[in-house]
């Protein structure tokens, strides 16, 4: 088998479906920080959302799920940084967000983290500093 290079050079968007994207902007924005940076119409009726940190390549598209596929809790596989993780996992708790009771910290090579639950009961792991 041959290798060839790839022609890739970011990872641009992650999909998460939900099933109120006014209610996932209003966590994702409101709640968690993040920017809308794409909120458009497409296709037939459809809208497309995208959310990301400020200063993030990569975002998040909040939309609906194709015709007849399950929204809501999915383990998205998104992993968000923090540089001040008990603090952020403060805030979350505090703002009524559905996050772990604690930081878990398993020592290295593993970070601290939590997980939270976006309104669709969406999984999203926060990772940071100690």
């Amino acid at each position: 088998m041959t290798k060839t290079k790839t022609r890739v050079s970011k990872i641009a968007t992650v999909v998460v479906p939900v099933s109120d994207q006014d209610r996932a902007i209003e966590f994702y924005v409101d709640t968690l920080g993040f920017e809308k940076r794409i909120d458009m119409p497409f296709g037939n009726g459809y809208r497309w959302v995208e959310v990301a940190p400020a200063d993030a390549v990569t975002t998040i598209a909040i939309v609906p799920p194709p015709p007849g596929k399950p929204v809501g809790n999915a383990e998205t596989g998104i992993g968000l940084y923090t540089d001040d993780i008990d603090a952020y996992h403060a805030d979350l708790k505090e703002g009524g967000v559905d996050v772990d009771a604690e930081v878990s910290r398993m020592g290295d090579p593993v970070p601290p983290l939590f997980w939270f639950r976006d309104p669709d009961a969406n999984t999203l792991m926060v990772v940071g500093d100690s």
